[in-house]
């Protein structure tokens, strides 16, 4: 007789495993411990096998007698239920480990040993923020250019095209990956290529005219904030590194005596060790700064702890402070400022300042110029520059900008 609800719940516990026919192959194993497995008996290519259905009641009378019927049409067809079965749980593993996620998680993990922490925490975010909720969980291959954007329109709809555009960047880079590691055969990034909406280039607020940079560091001078931040703002214009590299700077890249600062590769946004200069000004600056954090590992620690760099946000908020606007002046600006004036006022030459900037300057061969190259060069422009901003600073004479020849 077939199986009931009613006869299931009342059967007994075996003191040995039982089992309850309900007929074509489906049957209920009862085990001493109380546990009531489904199982389908069946015969392909001449051997017996079992097929587990679940368990009882999660698995109801209902649902077992379905799947089992689903298996007899799979036998019908000439498919074991069973190697069947087992191939969609490989697949599925397959598709689970080539997920988007699981893949950028990857990719990230090999490309952030090149990258400054700032920058591959950055990356991560963007992903974990505005694609992983959406993308992630799928097959990477299976990713279409429609679904791409609608996931990018996401963050165009919330007023971030360019956040928009960085990130089809980054998943462009992710999906290329993938093909490289054989998990995709194309990379949709590729044919959303003019698809989002078109961001205006806007550069960093930056001052340029001599007469305000004068005023600037007069204002620097006269700042009534902490002595670590004043002396932050007032090596920023004299160094003119990323804001970042500033505040992270560390008192043993520091040779004082020597009057140069040595930034290792894994500070530098190009990964390649830098060699700053430091004019005298700058060296005053610094043994001023050395008395009171001397003794800790950061320049500029934060307020919180030591153990940890100043805000990135700390030089920015002291301009505030001072009155410039974010479309007046920012940390980044201190390097447009010394980049122009280098080149413009007191003509330098482009490779010196843009050596100086830790930009990719390459050789007549194309090999990258190591830290040292026109070091003396790079001395006497530093220097240079250094009493040029003094004399601004005195309110001197102001060497006027010249157009240059054509």
């Amino acid at each position: 007789m077939a199986l009931s609800d009613t006869g299931i719940r009342k059967a007994p516990h075996p003191d040995k495993p039982k089992k309850l026919a309900d007929g074509g192959g489906l049957y209920l194993l009862l085990n001493p411990n109380g546990s009531k497995w489904w199982r389908f008996k069946y015969r392909y290519a001449g051997k017996e096998k079992l097929l587990s259905l679940g368990t009882y009641p999660d698995t109801s009378l209902a649902d077992a007698r379905e799947k089992r019927d689903a298996a007899r049409k799979q036998l019908a067809a000439g498919i074991d239920p069973g190697a069947h079965r087992k191939a969609e749980k490989a697949a599925g593993e397959e598709r689970a480990a080539n997920s988007f996620e699981v893949v950028a998680r990857e990719w990230h993990a090999k490309q952030s040993k090149s990258w400054v922490e700032l920058h591959a925490s950055r990356i991560m975010l963007r992903l974990e923020n505005d694609i992983f909720p959406w993308l992630g969980t799928r097959p990477i291959a299976d990713i279409s250019a429609k679904e791409l954007l609608a996931t990018l329109n996401r963050i165009v709809d919330r007023g971030a095209a360019e956040s928009a555009h960085r990130v089809l960047q980054n998943c462009g880079q992710v999906f290329r990956y993938a093909i490289a590691t054989g998990r995709a055969e194309r990379n949709p990034a590729a044919d959303l290529r003019g698809a989002l909406p078109s961001v205006k280039q806007t550069h960093l607020a930056a001052i340029t005219d001599p007469n305000a940079i004068g005023a600037l560091l007069r204002s620097i001078d006269g700042y009534q904030g902490s002595f670590v931040t004043k002396c932050a703002l007032k090596l920023a214009p004299l160094l003119f590194v990323r804001p970042g590299e500033l505040r992270q700077a560390e008192w043993t890249e520091f040779d004082l005596d020597k009057a140069q600062w040595n930034l290792p590769a894994e500070k530098m946004k190009m990964r390649e060790p830098h060699l700053v200069p430091l004019a005298p000004q700058a060296v005053e600056i610094l043994r001023e700064l050395h008395a009171l954090t001397g003794r800790g590992r950061y320049l500029f620690p934060s307020a919180r702890s030591p153990q940890r760099p100043m805000s990135n946000n700390a030089v920015l908020s002291a301009l505030r402070r001072m009155g410039y606007a974010t479309d007046e002046m920012s940390g980044h600006g201190f390097r447009a400022m010394a980049r122009t004036v280098l080149d413009e006022v007191l003509h330098f030459r482009p490779d010196y300042i843009e050596h100086q900037l830790a930009h990719a300057v390459r050789d007549p061969n194309g090999r990258a110029y190591n830290r040292t190259a026109h070091l003396t060069e790079r001395k006497k422009m530093m220097q240079a520059w250094a009493d040029y901003l003094d004399g601004l600073r005195a309110g001197g004479k102001v060497v006027a900008f010249k157009s240059k020849v054509s």
